[in-house]
């Protein structure tokens, strides 16, 4: 099968920072299915994944590392264990990151964390979704409690980094099920439009210092350090924050404190890499969020199709993720 992978951790300038390969396909035992990969999306993961590492950059895989987190296709065969899905059936997925990547044309992956690929979307529009998705639907319905049936509506949310991937998905669900007034951070004109198409109430320059009353809940989607001295003022008494980006230092949490703010943190591969119990919520979410986006509740966030999958375009799409300015998600298609 083809597959784009990598051997050594390098800049993504270098040619050799992503090659193109052919490798054996694999074979699904267990509660795997072998998925025929249609769409890939890329994400902040696999460029932090394959960028060097310090001491380690030389390092050299002796199998090839695939990368890619985010894919849909149609399942061609099934592990003796599997229940959820069959042969021909169409789904979209995230993956695990202690497992091979998306980016090749068969892919193992634990049924329990894919859901069904919505029917009224293509391949590449439903690969934008599943990892976004997930993100931002456990950090605000299942670690900071947010009710996605609307119980808090009226109250404020403000959402940093509005028009990234995560972003972008945030807004839909805070809007149309929590039914919260949304504030995004956006600094560019086409930035700010796409968060207000998306329903965003209000956006404000994250270029600046934030200057807005205080908020119910805060969404960090953007870097931790940067934003965390300004945590305090920008939440209410009791109020809540949620963090997706590792801190690089250490942080204050004694400026939280007076306030009696509480701050949660949301791993998307948690589940999948410790095995939970509930590992199959992931699987459930993902089939209520098919459900969403065939009523017309949520709709996909792709805005960039790169083109097929290969490595001189996964280089491309990693160089544009790197600069920063990205709207949206990026996809590739087809081999």
């Amino acid at each position: 099968m083809k597959a784009v992978g990598l051997y050594r951790y390098l800049p993504i300038d270098n040619p050799e920072s992503l090659l193109d390969l052919e490798l054996d396909t694999p074979v699904a035992t267990g509660r795997d299915l072998l998925v025929e990969v249609k769409a890939i999306s890329v994400n902040p993961v696999d460029t932090k994944r394959r960028s060097p590492k310090g001491p380690a950059t030389d390092l050299v895989e002796k199998t090839a590392k695939i990368l890619g987190w985010d894919a849909a296709g149609v399942v061609t065969a099934t592990g003796p264990d599997c229940k959820l899905f069959k042969p021909g059936d169409a789904v979209y997925y995230a993956g695990s990151v202690i497992r091979q990547g998306a980016n090749c044309q068969f892919h193992l992956v634990d049924e329990r964390i894919v859901g069904r690929k919505p029917a009224n979307l293509s391949f590449a529009e439903a690969a934008a979704l599943p990892l976004t998705t997930l993100t931002a639907w456990e950090l605000m319905f299942d670690r900071m409690a947010i009710s996605k049936a609307g119980a808090q509506a009226g109250r404020t949310v403000l959402i940093l980094g509005g028009a990234g991937g995560v972003g972008s998905i945030a807004i839909q669900l805070a809007k149309k099920l929590a039914r919260l007034k949304v504030i995004a951070s956006a600094s560019r004109p086409e930035s700010i439009a796409w968060c207000k198409g998306l329903g965003a109430d209000q956006t404000v320059d994250h270029s600046k210092p934030l200057e807005i009353p205080e908020v119910d809940f805060v969404l960090c989607f953007s870097a931790t350090d940067f934003y965390w001295n300004q945590l305090p003022r920008l939440v209410k008494p009791q109020g809540k924050i949620g963090l997706i980006v590792r801190t690089v230092k250490a942080v204050d949490l004694a400026i939280l404190h007076d306030k009696s703010i509480a701050v949660c943190l949301e791993g998307m591969f948690t589940r999948s890499t410790f095995q939970a119990p509930d590992m199959a919520a992931q699987h459930a979410l993902l089939d209520e969020a098919a459900g969403l986006i065939e009523a017309g509740v949520l709709k996909t966030t792709l805005t960039q199709n790169l083109g097929k999958i290969d490595a001189a375009n996964l280089r491309r799409a990693h160089e544009m993720l790197e600069q920063g300015h990205v709207i949206g998600k990026l996809v590739l298609e087809g081999w």
